[in-house]
């Protein structure tokens, strides 16, 4: 798709390929560092060899795109004809990629807006699809930069993890909540608030955690038309499971993707990870 504004994201953003497609959207990949070599995430780092890696209790970390990926990337949206561009990305506070782009942006050939989502996964990808989709109907880059992040402010993230305890490894959770939750054998529920993943309820079992992340949804949804995505990592019949009993009972559903989650996400959640994104469209 031609136009004025290019719509820049990272891989974190999990949009389904066609749609990636469909709206011209780049995306730049996060790196999933294993066994000391370096790999894109959605190529080289697939979901599945994530979760087998995991399960060897292999040490998986993740980085950043480097800055100059970005001013690359931008360089090549500006030879191809972009005059403005808009750069979404997942939290600063669980990532570096925000502060990369900043960096790339400085020396672009063209304006660049970097977007702070605060969040991550689908609900970082609804925003940045609603900035594309904005500059399908004619807006600047100013506006679709603002759509993006008042789609953000009301979007929200909820997820359950079998443990915490890959969480407590990457430092995006504190070893005490990490250590608690071990203790008393509870099955942590989560969110993003203010940009972190925080503890949202502590449930008994599985079962009862997938149930509650049901409701929480539903509550979250109200009375308002939705978009909604559920993510997992090698927990294909819980998501699909979920995703039917959702469908049922939101009747103001409007979009519903349903995806594994990617290898960086996942490398930080674990095996066994559901979660839920709703976004008041």
């Amino acid at each position: 798709m031609t136009t004025d504004v290019a719509i820049v994201t990272d891989s974190t953003a999990y949009l389904p390929d066609e749609v990636v497609e469909r709206h011209g959207i780049v995306v730049v990949p996060l790196k999933v560092v294993l066994r000391g070599r370096p790999l894109d995430e959605g190529t080289e780092a697939t979901p599945a060899g994530l979760a087998e890696a995991l399960r060897q209790k292999r040490v998986v970390t993740t980085s950043r795109p480097a800055p100059e990926t970005f001013a690359e990337t931008y360089r090549k949206m500006a030879a191809e004809g972009a005059r403005e561009i808009v750069s979404i990305h997942l939290s600063s506070e669980l990532s570096g990629t925000y502060e990369a782009a900043l960096l790339a942006a400085r020396e672009a050939p063209v304006p660049v807006r970097v977007v702070d989502s605060r969040t991550v996964a689908m609900a970082m990808g609804f925003p940045v699809l609603t900035a594309a989709e904005a500059v399908a109907d004619g807006a600047s880059a100013e506006e679709a930069a603002a759509a993006a992040e008042k789609r953000a402010g009301a979007t929200q993230g909820f997820f359950y993890v079998d443990t915490l305890e890959y969480l407590r490894r990457g430092g995006r959770i504190g070893a005490a909540a990490a250590l608690m939750g071990a203790a008393l054998a509870v099955k942590p529920l989560l969110h993003v608030t203010e940009g972190r993943i925080a503890p949202l309820e502590k449930v008994r079992t599985a079962a009862r955690a997938i149930s509650r992340l049901e409701e929480i949804a539903i509550e979250a949804a109200g009375e308002a038309p939705v978009d909604i995505a559920v993510h997992h990592l090698a927990s294909p019949e819980r998501a699909e499971a979920l995703t039917g009993r959702l469908r049922e009972r939101l009747p103001r559903l409007g979009e519903l993707h349903a995806s594994e989650a990617g290898a960086v996400i996942g490398a930080h959640t674990g095996p066994g990870l559901l979660a839920v994104v709703v976004s008041p469209r």
